[in-house]
């Protein structure tokens, strides 16, 4: 598996009702940087995503931001965007996701809404149809995730997760083990090319 240097991150471009999702956001940012990763985001400056940014940015580390041109003022000001040492505009959320994928080594879901579920399930779709061996993360901050990671067990145990073995995303309570976790994935596969053993619980 290739060495993790760029980390996705997944997230709501609002701050959500629990604060400690917008601190996971900032300890996230900051913790990317400390490790030499390089952000990837949907160039997002306000809510959670503005806050993986602001801690990267905050702490000296490299931060891609790709947002589609329709969304730069929903979900960014011009003034912030230009705090980004990269930053991509997509003419589509399609081309959006590809380049996000692409330009990723690992994947992180902080608690987010629907365009955040959407991108992480989508993540772990091409997982199972064996299009990649990435390290997928649910931060599951305060329990956010647990309802979803209820529904896949549940979708395994009725016999509909096929090739299982290729969706076992990592799932961590703490933002600040979150780094460890994804630096940790890779030298989990064993040399046997299979998809890396996850850590189900920190």
């Amino acid at each position: 598996m290739k060495t993790i240097e760029s980390v996705c991150v997944y997230c709501g471009s609002s701050n959500g009702r629990d604060e400690n999702h917008f601190a996971a956001g900032l300890t996230l940012g900051r913790s990317l940087a400390g490790a030499g990763l390089r952000l990837v985001y949907g160039a997002g400056t306000k809510g959670i995503m503005g806050a993986v940014a602001r801690g990267a940015m905050d702490a000296g580390g490299a931060v891609t931001g790709i947002i589609p041109k329709f969304l730069i003022r929903k979900e960014a000001t011009e003034v912030e965007l230009t705090r980004l040492d990269e930053l991509v505009v997509t003419d589509d959320m399609h081309q959006r996701k590809h380049l996000m994928f692409d330009r990723s080594d690992a994947f992180v879901a902080l608690p987010g809404g629907i365009g955040t579920l959407e991108e992480i399930v989508e993540i772990m779709t091409w997982a199972q149809l064996a299009r990649h061996e990435k390290p997928i993360v649910f931060a599951n901050i305060s329990g956010f995730w647990n309802p979803l990671l209820t529904l896949i067990q549940h979708m395994r145990d009725e016999g509909f997760v096929h090739s299982a073995q290729r969706v076992q995303p990592l799932v961590v309570d703490r933002a600040e083990d979150i780094v460890p976790a994804l630096l940790a994935a890779p030298a989990s596969d064993g040399g046997n090319g299979e998809a890396p053993v996850a850590i189900e619980r920190l």
